[in-house]
Order: structure tokens, then C-alpha cells, then sequence
């Protein structure tokens, strides 16, 4: 079940556990428990330290039940729960429960913990999976480390696949997807910092500490904004250049954690996502370069008497002072349609990825908004789950790459409407049933119906530069307009990748790009000097 390498892996983090882990089960005599079983037992069998302990005696559980365990620590439940066999990409976020239970491997800092433990609970919160969605990790994993954190506040991994009861019952039609005492709180993507700022809502902050108090600000000379393929290059040239160096962030790797398969990263023939943001996470830890992740940049302002040098607002509270530079790298977000019913139903029939949500539409009719290659790359997708796909285009022909548009007017099981322009996302209260469009060519007419259990948004991405909004000049599409250096319209900030106006927005194009930011940063620097 683990390959030598895994196993040798496993070895290596658990030998660092200093408590005793324990993964508690609850199984029947079903094929299921028996895989459970053997995964649990394999992998306590890679550290002296882990243990797995089969039902209380005596209890007997019935074979309709999922398989399911929790993670103790010196024989105290840690509030860490999973309800199925946390496989594929969740198998990673088993051994980062086992490692974080017990405050080991990658850990947020002590301004996040502050944050963690000023949660009001007792709390129990439930994330509904699926074993093929590569952003369920993410979210399991970040709550899972709340909850190692906070001794009121239970998180519980839950394949809807195998806990269907439960699923059906809430009516989960999308994932992740986590539930508070029965209530959808969240849907989709999102970063430790944006579940935080979930639960803050959600639960509340107790008074005591509320209120978080930091020393003066921390100074640098480059301050980059942004942790992803762009801003990671940018911080490692920058400190290679012997500039003390901080990258602000909410999450390192930035947009590669949910890209899957890359095969046009020159030299690498195949890779995933996340295991190039994980590598270029180990690359700028080699540098001496300060990491405040799980934060957002709120705003940038002079500094009294210097021209160049910025101070930065952060999310949590925190004034950071760029004293040569501060370079923006914080690409893009999914565009939404920004119609009626879309927030509402988001969860709920509205989504924005096929591989993660298709499966839970087999044999319905959905519907991909979308003529790029991204929409028609879903659509494709989806006509193999899917009863059927009508793709919608704003435009009068699609814009995809003619060989995939060729290959969705092949299959039987797809249609294509042109000139469609949605304006509503309509149902029941409880999930989607139907859109209604029109023409744009004939705004006059009267809206269609078009009924579907599901609409996945396809439309490209916005830049992320509203933070900057009324600081630096942007192009009509909200992109930082740069000159050939990167430097933006105001002195000592400059920007690279997907957020400015530099034309095809690729990986490898951003890392060259941020390379290019610091190296002008520098000699800039040295100019002026």
C-alpha cells in the first residue's frame, strides 16, 4: 500500500515526534475497515511513536458505517477526526495531522496561533470531501491545524462518497464544503488566513484577546507581496543580492495549489501543482528570507520624507517598513459572473472546478460558462460524468484552441450556445434548477430558461490589485502597468506575473519576470545610492 520511498519518508517526520500518537478506530468487518485498517497500520508501522488501537471493547459497529478514527495524543483526543480512508490527496493530510497533534513539521506563527486561540468554542466542524479534489487537502489540513491549536474547536474529515447518509442529508452537492452545527459556512478554496477570517465571523473572538499588540514595525530593504512562482523568484534574487528580504503572503505557492498537471515547465516534462509550490517553498527557505504567511497586505503609504521607502498595513495588524523596494507579485482569482443567485447557490450547484464537484452531477444535466480553452477543457471533462454539458459563451464563437472545440462538437452529449449572456442562477433555496439568459445582441428579448443541476463558472481570472487600486495606475483590466523593469507609476513599488500587464500569463514567464523585478529593484537601489 506504501512504496519504500513513502514509507522512508514517513520514518524521517515521525521520528521527530516527541508524544505518543494514537489513531483510534471505529470499524466493522466490512472491505472498507479492512482498507482502513491496513493504511493506519502501515503507516504507525513507519514511527515507535504511533500506534493504532481498534474499537473500544465490546462495541460492535454496524457494516453500513463508514470507517472511522481519531487522533489522540498521550491518551487525550486531539479533535482530529476522519470519516472514511483518507487516501490519494488526502493522505497527506493524514500525516500532517499526525505531525501537527503534536506541534511538529510546518507551523504557522506565533501572531497566527494568537489568532487560532482567540476563537470563541466549543466548536465541531465538519468538511465534506471528495477523495478527487485537489483543494480539499487544503482546507482539511489548515482545520485540522486550528484544532491542534485550539482545545474547544473539533474538525472532522468526511468523504461524502462513503458517508451518504450524512451527505445526502445536508444536501452537499460540492467540495470542500464545511458545515458549523449543521450550517454550510464555507465552499470551495480558501487559505488558512480566509478560513480564519471565516470562523472569526462564524464563532466570534473572546475579548482577552481580541485585540493583538505587536512591536514596532519590522524594516527590510525589499518587501515582496505575493508568495507564489513570481514572488517567490523575486525574494530569492533579492536576497541573493544580500537584501534583507520578506515575502508577505497567504499561502506559499500561491495559484500552483490548485493547477494540476503542468507539461510546460521547460526541462520538467510532468509535474502537479502542488509539489512545484512545495519545491519552491523549500528553495526560498534555503534564504535567509522572512516568510509572513496567512496575511493579507491591506494597504500601502509613504513613509514621511523618503520617496521610495513604503510602510504596509497587514491583515492581522502588523506594519511591515520596505526600505528599498516593494515588489507586488499577488497574481489572480477566478472571475466570478457577478449575476443574481451566484453567491447564493455558491456550494450548492454553483462551482468553479470540474474536477473537484463533477462527480457529485453524475447523470445530470450541468451547464460550463465559458468559450476559452478553460471552459471547453471543463466541458470536456464533465461529458464523461455527466449526463450532458451545454457550454455558454458570451461571444459569438468560442475562443478556445480549435482542436479542442472540434473534440466538444464530437461528443454526443454537449451543446454549444453562442451569444448567451447569463443574468440568473435560479433554485429551490436548497440548490441550483435552472439560468435564465439572453442575447446581448438582443437585449430586448425576453430572458430563456435553461434548466441544470449545476453551473461551473469558466471565465478566466481578474488580477489582484485592489489593494492598489488608487495608488498605481492600472490598465482597464485592473492589471499594474509596468515599464520594461517592472516598475510601476509610483517610485520604489514594482510588480510582476499574472497581476500586470505583461502579456501570456505563464509559470515560467512569472518566475523570469520576478527575477527581472528584483534584479531592477536592485540596480535601482544602486543608482540612487
Amino acid at each position: 500500500m506504501l512504496t519504500a520511498e513513502i514509507k522512508a519518508n514517513l520514518a524521517d517526520y515521525f521520528s521527530k515526534l516527541t508524544s505518543q500518537i494514537e489513531l483510534v478506530c471505529r470499524l466493522s468487518d466490512s472491505s472498507q475497515s479492512d482498507e482502513l485498517r491496513q493504511l493506519l497500520e502501515a503507516t504507525a508501522a513507519c514511527g515507535e511513536k504511533v500506534t493504532v488501537r481498534v474499537n473500544e471493547a465490546g462495541k460492535k459497529v454496524s457494516s453500513l458505517d463508514p470507517p472511522h478514527f481519531e487522533i489522540y495524543r498521550d491518551g487525550v483526543a486531539t479533535g482530529i477526526s476522519f470519516t472514511g480512508i483518507p487516501t490519494s490527496h488526502e493522505f497527506s493530510s493524514l500525516v500532517l495531522a499526525i505531525l501537527n497533534c503534536d506541534h511538529k513539521g510546518r507551523l504557522p506563527d506565533e501572531t497566527i496561533i494568537k489568532r487560532i486561540s482567540s476563537l470563541k468554542g466549543p466548536a465541531h466542524l465538519e468538511t465534506f470531501i471528495s477523495l478527487s479534489c485537489t483543494n480539499c487537502p487544503l482546507i482539511v489540513q489548515s482545520l485540522n491545524l486550528i484544532a491542534s491549536f485550539h482545545p474547544q474547536i473539533s474538525h472532522e474529515m468526511v468523504d461524502g462518497a462513503l458517508a451518504t447518509d450524512r451527505r445526502d442529508t445536508l444536501e452537499v452537492v460540492s467540495v470542500p464544503a464545511v458545515y458549523h452545527n449543521g450550517k454550510l459556512i464555507h465552499a470551495g478554496r480558501a487559505t488558512l488566513n480566509e478560513l480564519l477570517n471565516t470562523l472569526e465571523t462564524t464563532l466570534g473572538v473572546s475579548e482577552s484577546s481580541a485585540s493583538l499588540v505587536f512591536s514596532p514595525p519590522q524594516e527590510f530593504d525589499v518587501v515582496v507581496v505575493g508568495g507564489g512562482p513570481s514572488g517567490i523568484s523575486a525574494a530569492i534574487y533579492s536576497a541573493r543580492k544580500g537584501l534583507s528580504t520578506a515575502i508577505i503572503t497567504e499561502t506559499l505557492g500561491g495559484q500552483l495549489n490548485e493547477t494540476v498537471g503542468i507539461e510546460n515547465f521547460i526541462s520538467v516534462i510532468y509535474t502537479e501543482g502542488s509539489q512545484l509550490a512545495a519545491q519552491l517553498t523549500n528553495h526560498v527557505r534555503e534564504y535567509p528570507v522572512t516568510i509572513l504567511e496567512h496575511r493579507r497586505l491591506n494597504r500601502i503609504g509613504d513613509i514621511d520624507g523618503d520617496p521610495i521607502a513604503k510602510t504596509l498595513e497587514l491583515s492581522t495588524g502588523e506594519v511591515i517598513h520596505a526600505k528599498l523596494a516593494t515588489i507586488i507579485s499577488t497574481g489572480a482569482r477566478w472571475r466570478e459572473l457577478g449575476v443574481v443567485g451566484e453567491k447564493q447557490y455558491l456550494g450548492k450547484g454553483v462551482a468553479y472546478c470540474p474536477h473537484c464537484d463533477g462527480p457529485y452531477f453524475e447523470g445530470q444535466d450541468v451547464i460550463v460558462v465559458g468559450g476559452g480553452n478553460s471552459g471547453v477543457e471543463a466541458a470536456l471533462d464533465l461529458s464523461g460524468i455527466v449526463k450532458s454539458v451545454t457550454l455558454f459563451e458570451f461571444q459569438p464563437q468560442l475562443k478556445a484552441d480549435k482542436v479542442l472545440v472540434d473534440v466538444l462538437a464530437s461528443r454526443d452529449n454537449t451543446t454549444i450556445i453562442t451569444s448567451a449572456a447569463i443574468h440568473k442562477i435560479a433554485g429551490d433555496g436548497s440548490k441550483v434548477n435552472h439560468v435564465l439568459y439572453t442575447d446581448p445582441q438582443q437585449p430586448s428579448r425576453a430572458p430563456q430558461r435553461h434548466n441544470t443541476a449545476a453551473v461551473f463558472v469558466q471565465i478566466g481570472l481578474v488580477p489582484n490589485s485592489q489593494f492598489v487600486a488608487d495608488l498605481v495606475d492600472l490598465s482597464p483590466f485592473g492589471e499594474i502597468i509596468i515599464d520594461d523593469k517592472n516598475r510601476s507609476s509610483v517610485p520604489g513599488i514594482y510588480a510582476t506575473g499574472d497581476v500586470t500587464t505583461i502579456p501570456y500569463k505563464q509559470i515560467i514567464i512569472s518566475m523570469g519576470e520576478g527575477a527581472k523585478a528584483a534584479l531592477a529593484a536592485y540596480e535601482d537601489s544602486i543608482v540612487r545610492k
